[in-house]
């Protein structure tokens, strides 16, 4: 069991505070379709036959691609990998390109989960944000959607916003309970370098909340999902049962997957590869038939920690077996000696050989994931 990531860069403006690759200008996107359909053909043996139960399109903004040319990737991906019938398709879509009818094509194309960059159900935030919709635009997307027959819509949100008081919070939350969706991730503001955020922020324009405000707005969403019925299955991700991203799943549990696209990242269980950040360069390399990508071979060490960075996260811990089975000896004692202070202080809970986050740990877990790290 595999996955197959597609980075589509393409973004009609640069969100605030986004810093992932994209480029403003789609001149390129019919040379990048062709680009990336080579691709798919020129690593069509990375994955090694492994059955691909999961096509995730990310970016950027997927939602720019037209029907026709989801179809002409998806129908590449399926001619040269083992694609399961019973697959999981997701495209993040951008609220303002979601018709009726483009709903209705990508549907007849073999998506069937969506992942809708709502952000904020404020109209006040979204300007801010730099983003194109309006709430109106936000909640008419999700409508659309479900009366095109979706019946697996994510939407992205994000708190720890400036002036983004407990209440405002709170209301974002219940706009989106009530549009029933079946997946919800909440993200943290994180201030990157080199975004319009980061510029107020040196600016002293931009204020953050504190870290208690933080931990709130974290436990009001925690509360809210819970009422209605949603796991927490990792620490920025609520899902009904039955709803849970499996691509996003399948990363945490350390399954194999290939990335498509300038900046996609792909993981073989022994090493890592990413491409160039250069949209260009990226298809002027592929047309000569090489795959302009960096690589790095991990190590002993690395694997453990990619083990515990992405499993401590999730709602199913760290398994002790495993890591004497996978990492060996050493490395399982390494942890069991690190968690008896988290254990005697509420952070971890244990059953078994599984060790997990509590709620209350849930609320420093980068402090605690960083000191099991293994030098």
């Amino acid at each position: 069991m595999a996955g197959i990531y597609l980075h589509i860069p393409f973004c009609k403006g640069k969100c605030a505070y986004c810093d992932f690759y994209s480029v403003g200008n789609i001149k390129l996107k019919k040379d990048f379709v062709k680009t990336i359909c080579k691709e798919i053909e020129l690593q069509k043996e990375y994955l090694r036959s492994e059955p691909i139960q999961t096509i995730y399109f990310g970016g950027g903004t997927p939602s720019l691609l037209s029907v026709q040319e989801l179809e002409e990737i998806i129908n590449r991906i399926i001619k040269y990998f083992n694609v399961e019938k019973n697959n999981e398709i997701t495209v993040e879509a951008n609220p303002d390109d979601l018709t009726k009818e483009y709903l209705n094509g990508i549907k007849e194309v073999g998506v069937n989960r969506l992942s809708i960059g709502i952000q904020s159900f404020n109209n006040n935030d979204l300007l801010r944000m730099k983003r194109k919709h309006s709430v109106r635009q936000a909640i008419r997307s999700v409508r659309y959607a479900q009366e095109q027959g979706f019946k697996n819509i994510s939407i992205d949100l994000i708190y720890g916003l400036p002036d983004l008081s407990l209440q405002k919070w709170e209301e974002n939350i219940e706009q989106a309970l009530n549009l029933n969706v079946q997946h919800i991730s909440a993200y943290h503001l994180t201030i990157e370098p080199k975004t319009l955020f980061y510029k107020y922020y040196r600016n002293n324009s931009f204020v953050p909340p504190s870290e208690d405000e933080s931990l709130d707005q974290l436990k009001k969403l925690i509360e809210k999902t819970e009422q209605k019925g949603f796991l927490h299955y990792e620490i920025s991700n609520f899902a009904k049962d039955g709803f849970l991203s499996l691509h996003n799943t399948n990363y945490w549990m350390g399954v194999k997957y290939l990335g498509l696209g300038p900046s996609a990242h792909s993981y073989n269980l022994t090493s890592r590869q990413w491409n160039i950040q250069n949209l260009r360069g990226y298809i002027d390399e592929i047309f000569k038939g090489k795959i302009p990508f960096e690589e790095e071979n991990l190590s002993p060490n690395e694997k453990f920690n990619d083990y515990l960075i992405t499993s401590l996260r999730t709602m199913w811990g760290i398994n002790t077996k495993k890591i004497e089975h996978e990492h060996g000896i050493n490395f399982k004692t390494h942890f069991e000696e690190k968690s008896d202070n988290f254990l005697k202080a509420n952070f971890l809970s244990k059953s078994g050989n599984n060790y997990k986050l509590t709620k209350k740990g849930m609320f420093i877990s980068d402090h605690i994931i960083l000191s099991f790290l293994n030098d």
